[in-house]
């Protein structure tokens, strides 16, 4: 359906409250955690999650446009918003039966072969269950959030292309603009009103393939959401796409009340309370000083896997909070969602329980490396971490000439840090010959994270679910069965179970997989592997990519 003219939108049916110029989940949030759709095998409830437009827990429908991601989408007026994969609707859903049906996994993969007969009737069931929501019938969508194909505007030609705007990217680009070298400053997030190199907002960002005969410049597929897509052809690329806040293994860790720290702040709004009372939130780390900061007097304890570190301390003493270190998650309690955690004291202890409402995961930072596997840079296993990282030369060069890393997705989290290494990329390319101080890297571990997924692994477990790709509903005794039966690595457990194979592209599973794979297989991570990144590595419209400029300098229309 259309966008009508200037009526309010409305979330399935009834006008939506909130603040205009709020994202979707932001506004239903003011009433409580919204569930938003089901989960594609067991039909377990979905809500909210990472807040940032990369997990798959907040798809909708907008004006009959499938699979629109509600935390980043902002209600238009005359909207119409929809639920999706769920009957009557995402709180009840009658195919949740499922979910107790099949305990021990629904194979979708490898089952519903026999009888041959009834094989069209399983697949129609199947793609029923998998499919995240119904295509528009009879053309495009229309309305606001349903636009046709992109036009792509004309290629642009820049010294220096800074994918990330965040501390690192935006000192290496007033870095390199101040050298006298042309600049493009692209990000994901709003337009930000500052002096400096051209800038385009609310774009994601692919590689192609480079020019014939010019194998050291980079192209690039800017897509913008609300505008034209661009091909950007860049001597030089740094990517400071920085990072994300981890995913943690435990049972029940779909649960409607599970988020990540950037999910929570994401969803408070600064004139209204959180829609949690009694939060728990998992960390030791400077990640938990915001979260302290923003919800302090709802906040029941600080849960951490490891040591709590003193900034935390004095912060949660101040607020009268109490601190559980070296303490395992083991499950989240709750039918429909959080009601409370089930935890034990690492190295041996009986279980206990905590009342809560809300889980705040903030004890893992993640680099986003998913551009770096596509330029085909060379990457390397860092334990602190629990994640890859672009294996770097001075000024931050990667293995790829002419591409650096700055920043989080360099493996840096210190704020000053990042600004450092943006800066340090920018003296790099422009050859100053500044001699700068390398900013100090996060110290690697002997495999903290890595003990403390093996204590996790080793401890009698419940009933409760433990899923390791939420996106495809797989459970971890289908990867423990898999590893049993033979398959070794990342990438052909992936193949056997689908984990991995969701929209997020592993961001919220493969961290978990590979600790997994480690304990299973019994080598180190860096052995274990990792998926192979195919572009696009973020959602990018076919339109934009059909209609990209040919050899020739005329669009390639169709296909």
């Amino acid at each position: 359906m259309a966008a009508t003219g200037s009526s309010p939108p409305r979330w399935r049916g009834r006008p939506l409250a909130g603040p205009e110029g709020a994202s979707l989940v932001a506004r239903l949030a003011r009433a409580g955690l919204p569930e938003l759709q089901r989960s594609l095998r067991y039909h377990r409830p979905r809500a909210p999650f990472c807040g940032i437009g990369q997990c798959t827990n907040c798809l909708v429908g907008v004006n009959g446009r499938p699979n629109v991601r509600g935390c980043r989408y902002v209600p238009l007026a005359g909207d119409r918003i929809t639920s999706a994969n769920s009957w009557p609707s995402p709180s009840w859903d009658l195919l949740g039966v499922l979910d107790l049906l099949f305990p021990r996994g629904l194979d979708t993969l490898h089952g519903f072969t026999w009888p041959r007969f009834a094989a069209p009737l399983y697949h129609r069931v199947i793609r029923r269950l998998a499919g995240y929501d119904r295509l528009p019938e009879g053309g495009a969508a229309t309305g606001p959030a349903g636009p046709p194909a992109p036009a792509v505007a004309d290629p642009v030609e820049t010294d220096v292309l800074v994918i990330g705007a965040g501390d690192a990217g935006t000192a290496a680009a007033a870095a390199c603009a101040g050298r006298g070298l042309e600049t493009l400053l692209v990000d994901r997030g709003p337009p930000a009103e500052a002096p400096g190199p051209a800038r385009l907002a609310r774009t994601t960002v692919v590689f192609l393939p480079p020019p014939e005969g010019e194998p050291s410049r980079f192209s690039a597929l800017v897509h913008e959401e609300a505008g034209p897509a661009r091909l950007v052809r860049a001597r030089r690329v740094v990517v400071a796409t920085g990072g994300y806040d981890g995913p943690l293994l435990f049972g029940n860790g779909d649960r409607p009340g599970v988020v990540t720290a950037e999910g929570a702040l994401a969803l408070g709004l600064a004139d209204a309370d959180p829609w949690f009372r009694r939060a728990v939130v998992f960390g030791g780390g400077p990640r938990v000083l915001p979260l302290l900061d923003r919800f302090g007097t709802h906040v029941e304890a600080v849960v951490a896997p490891g040591a709590v570190s003193p900034a935390v301390v004095e912060r949660a003493s101040a607020l009268d909070v109490p601190i559980y270190p070296r303490t395992l998650l083991l499950e989240a309690l709750g039918r429909r969602r959080v009601r409370g955690l089930r935890l034990a004291p690492r190295g041996g202890g009986p279980t206990f329980d905590l009342e809560a409402d809300a889980l705040l995961l903030a004890h893992r930072r993640l680099p986003q490396p998913q551009l770096f596997y596509q330029a085909g840079a060379r990457m390397r296993w860092h334990a602190t971490l629990g994640a890859y990282v672009p294996d770097l030369e001075a000024g931050g060069a990667t293995s790829v000439p002419g591409l650096y890393a700055a920043g989080t997705a360099a493996g840096l989290l210190e704020p000053a840090a990042s600004a450092a290494s943006g800066e340090a990329v920018a003296d790099a390319i422009s050859g100053s010959g500044v001699a700068r101080p390398a900013p100090p890297a996060l110290p690697e571990s002997t495999g903290e994270l890595e003990g403390y997924y093996v204590e996790l692994l080793r401890r009698p477990r419940g009933r409760a679910k433990r899923l390791l790709c939420p996106c495809e509903d797989v459970l971890l005794t289908e990867v423990e069965e898999a590893v049993a039966n033979g398959y070794r690595g990342v990438e052909v457990v992936k193949r056997r179970t689908g984990v991995g194979t969701g929209l997020c592209q592993g961001r919220y599973c493969l961290p978990d997989l590979l600790l997994v794979l480690a304990h299973l297989e019994g080598r180190p991570p860096a052995e274990v592997g990792y998926i192979t990144q195919r572009p696009p590595v973020l959602p990018t419209p076919l339109g934009a990519l059909a209609r990209l400029p040919t050899a020739t300098g005329s669009e390639e229309e169709g296909a």
